[in-house]
């Protein structure tokens, strides 16, 4: 364990922002297909499964695309309920109100939410992305993270981002309390640095790849301070849904074999939805997506974890860090990945 850091004050705004801003590239927080419920609470109905989509995972966007979840339980009479995530924040939130049994997050969002008592279970890795960098305008003049002190920045606290700059921060010698962090989500973060309401913004993909294209330059990239985009689920869901719950992992085993020989195929999907130029999302899916990993949660997402978790109680997320290392200790259900069998 890291020797624990003083606590920091922000003098940003980390409650929501009052800054309304457009979302874009399909990162839309209201959008969802069904109303986002599974019975009383997520998983309690054996008729329907409720699971998310995301820009920032293109496995489950193939997964919706292809249709094999409707496939595979349409003999079991189970309705796939399909719900829109625009951040892992966002699928956080849908996981403890129970509107889906099964979401999208960074681990590192997965641990802050199991940490403040979320009963969910990470059971597959799906990815090891480089989507959390720090951009800024390309009339910034800032050209480095020290010159982010006494500055304003966008970021989506609970989420990937957030954690890369402060993590960034504090590598750069900065004292995070010295930054303005304004609590946005990605894609109103990214409208802010285009207007000028922040001087730099923690971006995530595909949002970032597409500001790239439109301008924006990278202050910070370090592939080594992103965590693993996984798949989590309720505990309830995994309890009572054990079978569907392999399905899910068998399907995102299938859509992971199947992005690594169908690449063009999976741009093509990334830009259909997120509304992106496919050169765009060429850039995301071929420079910047790894799904060359073990899907089974475990020693090596730990370790990742193990250095981000501390933040959470710098920042005042998680009251102390035996929340954390309990959390993080839990976190994990590998059943069902070693299970996993792709069709």
């Amino acid at each position: 364990m890291r020797t624990p850091r003083p606590v920091l004050r922000f003098a940003g705004l980390l409650a929501a922002s009052t800054l309304a801003l457009t979302a874009c590239a399909g990162e839309d927080a209201g959008s969802s297909e069904g109303s986002g419920t599974a019975g009383a609470a997520g998983g309690s109905s054996p008729e329907t499964l409720s699971i998310d989509f995301a820009t920032y995972n293109p496995l489950s966007l193939v997964i919706k695309d292809q249709g094999w979840l409707e496939e595979e339980l349409a003999d079991d009479g189970v309705t796939v309920e399909w719900v829109q995530s625009a951040g892992s924040n966002k699928a956080n939130e849908a996981l403890r109100s129970g509107a889906i049994d099964v979401g999208s997050t960074a681990g590192s969002a997965a641990l802050l939410n199991r940490a403040n008592g979320a009963p969910i279970k990470t059971i597959v890795v799906a990815n090891r992305p480089e989507w959390a960098a720090l951009l800024t305008g390309p009339e910034s003049g800032i050209a480095s993270v020290e010159q982010l002190e006494g500055r304003s920045v966008a970021a989506t606290k609970g989420t990937d981002p957030y954690f890369f700059l402060i993590q960034a921060l504090e590598g750069a010698g900065v004292d995070p309390s010295s930054v303005t962090v304004q609590n946005l989500q990605h894609a109103d973060g990214r409208a802010a640095l285009e207007n000028g309401s922040v001087d730099a913004w923690a971006g995530l993909d595909p949002i970032m790849a597409a500001a790239e294209a439109e301008g924006a330059r990278f202050v910070h990239r370090d592939p080594g301070l992103n965590s693993y985009s996984v798949v989590n689920a309720t505990e309830d869901f995994l309890e009572e849904s054990p079978k569907l719950a392999q399905v899910v992992a068998d399907t995102y085993e299938r859509a992971r074999q199947w992005a690594q020989e169908h690449p063009e195929e999976t741009t093509r999907i990334l830009a259909e939805v997120a509304g992106l130029e496919e050169s765009v999302a060429t850039t995301v899916i071929e420079e910047r997506t790894n799904l060359d990993v073990f899907p089974v949660p475990g020693d090596e997402q730990r370790r990742v974890l193990a250095d981000i978790g501390p933040i959470f109680v710098d920042t005042g997320d998680v009251p102390d860090q035996e929340q954390v290392d309990e959390a993080l200790e839990t976190l994990f259900d590998p059943s069902f990945a070693e299970k996993a069998e792709s069709k």
